[in-house]
Parts: structure tokens; sequence; C-alpha cells
């Protein structure tokens, strides 16, 4: 998938009163007939441990072919790690702290060649470590962020681009809940930083802060990210259900194209999102909090018309969620993992996938 393993999304940010909703400039999905929802099995669930408040998953394939599917947990500030094949739990890793392997409520995270890459909402940074070992490597943003949550990676010839959502607010209002800021103060919602990993330590300068203060454009709750480097979009789940659960696209360089989608497709929180390519073709994948039961909706890469839903028997409430295109034993064309509820992780075969919404499981290239 263009060379990255990279993701995700992430942590229930919780969006306080804001204006009735305006129009978008444009909405894909708008002509989106009938809800129709297809149930694919899941693959395995891991053990469900609620007292980790899982957000987020990623994988990596080790050097000797395992399947390594890594899991945050934000309430006891550790990365769960499961196999990505059975989904037996094989180890935890980290503490509570500010050192380094250490977490304070750890949520997005992604995978990229052989380093893991933690955001952590309550040390304000993101952190780098070196598989297998989990060797800590350095960490960074924490003199910009202030509330993150999620990431995307984008590989370079020289290096990283690394986007990562920051959700910050204005305060609480008198019943606890976070008060958004102004539309103008909303233009630091997303940091890119330039990374480099040389001599076992990690090197990130700020790049660019992302953010259009338009009523179309305004990025109101941020967590899940991803982008198409191919196509130069940047793809950004808006949270904030006072206003709309939807998808804005951005460029690459941080401008807001005009475009969102997925606004009537979604009934629940828009939550995790990613991207299958095939060939010059793919789907979007993304997620709808459902507190009962979570629907997966794909769009098409290109136009983001709506391809098809799924649910599966069990997965609910889901965060964060991580596509392994990586060919193994238990799936030949991939995996889908999902959170569940909170408390663990789900898989999907994608060849059950594509076969319960006919998508084609060979691509031209």
């Amino acid at each position: 998938m263009l060379g990255l393993l990279t993701l995700a999304v992430l942590a229930g940010c919780k969006p306080a009163a804001t204006p009735a909703p305006a129009a978008p400039v444009v909405d894909a999905a708008a002509a989106t007939p009938g809800r129709s929802v297809a149930t694919v099995a899941e693959a395995f669930l891991t053990p469900m441990t609620p007292a980790g408040n899982i957000d987020s998953p990623a994988s990596w394939v080790t050097p000797d072919g395992q399947v390594w599917l890594i899991a945050t947990a934000k309430a006891t500030d550790k990365l769960v790690v499961y196999d990505g094949q059975t989904g037996a739990h094989l180890r935890d890793v980290g503490s509570t702290g500010t050192a380094p392997g250490q977490f304070d409520r750890p949520n997005g995270i992604a995978v990229v060649d052989d380093l893991v890459l933690i955001v952590e909402r309550d040390n304000h940074r993101v952190q780098v470590l070196q598989l297998p070992s989990f060797t800590p490597l350095g960490s960074f943003a924490a003199d910009d962020l202030r509330k993150p949550y999620g990431l995307w990676v984008n590989k370079q010839a020289n290096g990283y681009d690394v986007y990562v959502t920051d959700s910050y607010d204005a305060g609480e209002d008198a019943q606890g809940n976070d008060v958004l800021p102004p539309l103008a103060e909303l233009d630091k919602r997303v940091r890119r930083y330039a990374l480099q990993v040389q001599d076992g330590r990690v090197q990130a300068t700020l790049a660019a802060s992302i953010g259009d203060t338009s009523e179309a454009g305004a990025l109101r709750v941020v967590e899940s990210i991803w982008g198409d480097p191919v196509n130069d979009r940047l793809l950004i789940a808006e949270e904030d259900e006072t206003y709309a659960s939807e998808i804005k696209v951005y460029s690459l360089e941080g401008k807001f194209s005009g475009t969102t989608f997925g606004r009537d497709a979604f009934k629940a929180q828009a939550e995790g999102v990613m991207l299958r390519t095939c060939g010059k073709d793919g789907w979007w994948i993304t997620t709808e909090q459902g507190k009962q039961r979570s629907v997966f909706h794909l769009f098409d890469r290109h136009t983001f018309k709506h391809v098809g839903a799924f649910q599966g028997n069990t997965v609910a409430n889901t965060d964060g969620i991580w596509l392994s295109t990586a060919a193994s034993p238990r799936f030949p064309h991939g995996a889908l993992y999902a959170v569940h509820d909170d408390q663990g992780v789900v898989a999907f075969d994608w060849a059950s996938v594509a076969k319960q919404l006919s998508l084609p499981l060979e691509c031209a290239p």
C-alpha cells in the first residue's frame, strides 16, 4: 500500500456544542441510496481487557514472518502485543511515565519499516520505538502539540512526513464538556513534521500547521487521518457530531479541497480511516462508531462514491482500525484489524470482505 504500513486512528474526543451545520461544499456520497450493510464474521477476537481501554491497532511482520498486532492501551499506558494471525496475547510493553519507553495515555499508533510511532495525548508528544525490541529512539512535538490523538506517516526518500491531529480545546463549560475554539483558532488542527532517524536517534522538524478556518473546511474535532500520496489527498475524519460526521479532503500541503463525503452514510461518529489500494484504484475504508455495532463503509478511491458497507457479528464502538496488506498463512490477501468496545481487537479476513462486497481480489498494476 504505497510502501506504507502506517496509522491510525483513535481515542474518543467529546465535542462541545457548536452552531448548526452548514452545507458542505461537496458531498460525494449524498446520492447514496438506502442503507445496505453486509455481515462479515470476525476471523478472531483477541482476549478482552476492559481495564486497558484499548484504542488503536497497527501491525508489523517480523523478520521470521510472524505478524505482530500492536495496540495502544490508554488507561494502563501500555502497548499490547498480539499474534496477528490468531489474536493470542504475546506481551505488554511500557509503563506509566514520561521517560523513554513510558507512556501517558497512548492513542494513535503507526508502523512503518521497523519503527512504531505512538501519539501520547497527555505527554503531548509522538514517541518512536524500534522493532522488534521496542527500543526507544526518542520523541518529538512536545513543544507544539496540546491534545494530540492520531497520526499518519508518509514515507519519503530521505525520511518520513508525519501528520498528527491535535484536538485542543478552549477549556470546559459548566458541565465539564470541552469547549470548541472559534473557527479562526482551528488553523493548527494537524501538524506535519519532517522526521529522520539517524544513528539510533530521531530528529523532527515542524514543517506545517494545517487547518482551514472556513465554516465548511474547519476541522472541529479530529483524530483519524490518512493520506493518498499518488493523488495528493489527505483525509481527516470530522468527529463533531453536533456539526456532522463526515470525511474532509485536504491536500498533502494542507489545503482544504472543498470536498467532504460520508455525511449521509454515517449514522454515528466517524472514526478510523485507511486506504486499500488496488493498482491505480482502491477503496477508502472508514468507520462508523456504533455503540451496539460498528459499520465499516467503503468509498471509491477517486470519486468517493459509496461502494458498500459491512459489520461483524460482534465488533462495536470501534476507535482505531489498521489494514495489513501483507500475505500470511491465515490471511493470504491481508486483514483489517479493528478495536472492539475499548477492550480488544478483532480481525477480518480481507478476502471475506471482498467477497461480501463484490470487490476484486486481483488488481491490475
